[in-house]
C-alpha cells in the first residue's frame, strides 16, 4: 500500500465526501521511476494502449538497449528498427524527440528538484509529443510532487464530477472543478492517487 503521512490524511479528511472515499479505498502500491527521461520514454511507449500491451512493447522497446535506452543510441537507432518493437510511426519519431531534448539535459532528479512544478511542465512540454498530462504524471510519481492536479484525466474529471454532484455540462466546468481540489490544497496528488483507486465505483 502506497504510504501518506498523516498530516496530508488529516488535511485530506477534512473533506467530507474524500474521507469516505478514503476510509474505503486501498490504495495501490506505485511503481517509482528514479529518472525523468526513463519516466518520458515508457509513457509515449504505453499511450492509448491496455496494460498488458504496453508492459511488453516497452520490454522490447528496453531489449533493443540492453535496459539501458541511452538518448545516443536511441537518437541512432534506425526508425525501422523501433517500428519493429511496436512503436507506432508517431512513437518512433516521439522517443527520438525526448532522447535529443536529454541529449545535453541533466537527467539525474536534483536538476528537476530545484525547479517548481510549472517550471518543469513548460519545460517538458516544449518537447513534441509529450503533452502537459503525460508531464504531471511524471510530477506525481517520479518526482513525487504532492499537490498536482491533472485536471484532463478522465478518471480524476469524472471522480470529482460525479462525487461532488457537478453538471458535466456546466459552461463553468472546469472552475468548478478547481474550487473543489482548491480545497486539499497542498495535497491535491494524494486525492488523485485515491481516486485513482476508487475509480471501479465510477461504473
Amino acid at each position: 500500500m502506497t504510504k501518506i503521512n498523516e498530516s496530508a490524511l488529516s488535511h485530506l479528511r477534512k473533506d467530507k465526501i474524500l474521507r469516505k472515499i478514503i476510509d474505503s479505498t486501498p490504495l495501490f502500491p506505485r511503481v517509482k521511476k528514479e529518472s525523468i527521461y526513463h519516466s518520458l520514454l515508457g509513457s509515449i511507449v504505453s499511450q492509448q494502449l491496455s496494460t498488458k500491451a504496453a508492459a511488453t512493447i516497452h520490454q522490447r522497446f528496453l531489449d533493443l538497449y540492453d535496459g539501458k535506452p541511452h538518448p545516443e543510441l536511441v537518437i541512432d537507432t534506425q526508425h525501422d528498427a523501433l517500428r519493429a518493437v511496436g512503436l507506432s510511426n508517431q512513437k518512433a519519431q516521439y522517443v527520438k524527440n525526448v532522447a535529443t531534448f536529454f541529449l545535453d539535459k541533466p537527467m539525474d532528479r536534483k536538476y528537476w528538484n530545484k525547479l517548481d512544478d510549472d517550471a518543469i511542465i513548460q519545460e517538458l512540454s516544449s518537447i513534441k509529443g509529450i503533452g502537459k498530462w503525460t508531464v504531471q504524471m511524471t510530477l506525481m510519481f517520479t518526482l513525487d510532487r504532492p499537490n498536482v492536479f491533472p485536471i484532463d484525466d478522465l478518471i480524476i474529471r469524472n471522480s470529482v464530477i460525479h462525487y461532488y454532484g457537478i453538471d458535466a455540462k456546466a459552461p463553468d466546468l472546469i472552475q468548478q472543478l478547481h474550487k473543489v481540489a482548491d480545497k486539499w490544497m497542498p495535497y491535491r496528488s494524494y486525492a488523485c492517487y485515491y481516486f485513482w483507486a476508487a475509480k471501479d465505483n465510477l461504473k
